[in-house]
């Protein structure tokens, strides 16, 4: 039985041209967020993006909630993926970084679909189930502080509707999450999460070792 191949340079292009579809929209605010500090370690992996595209349209979801905006190139690519009628929200901390995509979702003309909230994601989700938008979302993306992870994920529990995803991005986070050495908050707040999903009965859960780790969670 194989283990998990190391994916080099020309493996990783290999991928790419065998199955990546990433057109100049998307191709174009992957390499403007690469130019940023930062921006290619933040932004998700084409691939990733393709693949959450590839199960939001799979399970015919229709309302996405994102946690972690960035320069939105998950968002643009999940937005796409939705019927006419859908819904993607999308939460960041700040205007800066989303307003960069925020041209990109125009001109692949899903715009419409995409609202911005800004603010810290905990009152921000909070908000919404003290507004009675329980069981609302067919699949929720976690991506962003990673030290509030633990929070993110309960709150996202009770917002996705039985049956639905909670996928979250970075649960092997570089590798630190088996480095003794490494206790910082971020670190600690997957470890915890990863813990808790494990034990958590009253979900589903699948972690894939691809990109930087990526949990699917479907709520039983």
């Amino acid at each position: 039985m194989a283990n998990q191949i190391a994916v080099g340079t020309k493996l990783l292009e290999y991928v790419r041209e065998s199955s990546l579809r990433e057109d100049d929209i998307l191709r174009d605010l992957r390499q403007l967020t690469a130019e940023l500090p930062q921006g290619e370690a933040m932004q998700v992996m084409p691939e990733e993006g393709q693949f959450l595209a590839f199960l939001i349209a799979s399970a015919g979801v229709a309302d996405v909630l994102e946690l972690g905006t960035f320069t939105g190139y998950s968002t643009l690519c999940m937005a796409r993926a939705l019927p006419p009628h859908g819904r993607l929200i999308t939460c960041d901390i700040t205007e800066r970084w989303p307003e960069i995509g925020a041209d990109h979702w125009r001109r692949a003309g899903v715009s419409e679909r995409i609202e911005l909230r800004i603010g810290a994601a905990t009152d921000i989700l909070g908000k919404m189930l003290a507004d009675g938008c329980s069981d609302s979302f067919g699949l929720v993306f976690i991506d962003a502080d990673k030290a509030n992870y633990p929070r993110y994920y309960e709150l996202a529990l009770r917002l996705v509707r039985p049956g639905g995803l909670v996928v979250v991005d970075n649960t092997l986070f570089f590798g630190r999450v088996i480095d003794p050495l490494a206790d910082d908050a971020d670190t600690a707040g997957v470890r915890e999460l990863n813990a808790t999903i494990r034990d958590d009965r009253r979900v589903d859960v699948c972690m894939l070792p691809m990109a930087d780790g990526i949990t699917l969670v479907r709520r039983r």
